[in-house]
């Protein structure tokens, strides 16, 4: 055997050993990996349960800032007529009116009693749309849950914030091709829906402070809840707070 068949024969026995022990190699990575994807996923395949993740996501609401039990007694204290129930459904109206407005480019989706703010928020949004030629899409819109996530009182009015965990198919589409989104993949989202009750335009429009100044109208002096019928010192009578003022001022994604 000449040297240069030994050389050839050595080469070979060195090449076999790397891909031997590259084989090793590989089948140990390879059982790692199983065994990590079946303990995190379920499943020995870490492709199938990054798709599992990606499945479970879709379908899995987001979670809700759920104040309503803490703030509710406050509420009721300052409006002794209003009902949770109502208003909720008010809000998630409002929700799906101002999602479908975008969606179809068209206000008067927005039915329900809100303010010219958050008309005007929807107008802008529609505007802006038309000007890059887009459309925005949100269909199949379902609300799992609404609570109540905070209850504010500044002068001259009073501010209730919902959020909805909500589902939709959304995606936004350019010149016919979609650019963002997708129509077929659920997606979950959480959305903040404020509803306010003015009870001085002039106090709101003028505040210094966040402090909620309510007085009587004829001498003055403060009364002693939101719901008072009259004030204490001097008799005049109030207006009562009436639940159906309550008006919806914003709609933005949590």
């Amino acid at each position: 055997m000449t040297a240069g068949q030994i050389g050839v024969i050595v080469i070979l026995v060195l090449a076999l050993t790397v891909l031997a022990g590259g084989y090793i190699a590989y089948r140990k990575i390879s059982r790692k990996v199983r065994e990590f994807s079946h303990a995190a996923f379920g499943t020995d395949s870490i492709v199938e349960g990054f798709q599992k993740i990606e499945k479970e996501s879709e379908i899995t609401p987001k979670s809700v800032s759920a104040a309503t039990n803490l703030y509710m007694p406050q509420i009721l204290r300052d409006f002794p007529e209003f009902h949770y129930e109502e208003m909720r459904n008010r809000a998630e109206n409002v929700l799906t009116g101002f999602l479908q407005g975008i969606d179809t480019k068209n206000m008067s989706e927005l039915k329900e009693g809100t303010t010219s703010e958050l008309r005007e928020k929807l107008r802008m949004k529609i505007d802006a749309l038309k000007s890059e030629n887009a459309e925005e899409h949100f269909h199949n819109i379902m609300i799992h849950r609404t609570e109540i996530k905070s209850y504010r009182k500044l002068k001259g009015r009073c501010s209730i914030l919902f959020q909805s965990a909500v589902q939709y198919n959304h995606y936004k589409e350019r010149d016919g091709k979609i650019v963002a989104g997708s129509a077929e993949k659920l997606e979950q989202s959480r959305y903040n829906v404020e509803m306010i009750y003015i009870q001085d335009r002039e106090l709101v429009e003028n505040q210094t402070d966040s402090g909620l100044a309510m007085n009587c109208p004829n001498c003055g002096a403060p009364l002693p809840k939101l719901g008072a019928k009259k004030c204490l010192y001097c008799d005049t009578p109030i207006v009562e707070f009436n639940i159906r003022i309550w008006n919806f001022s914003n709609v933005e994604e949590a």
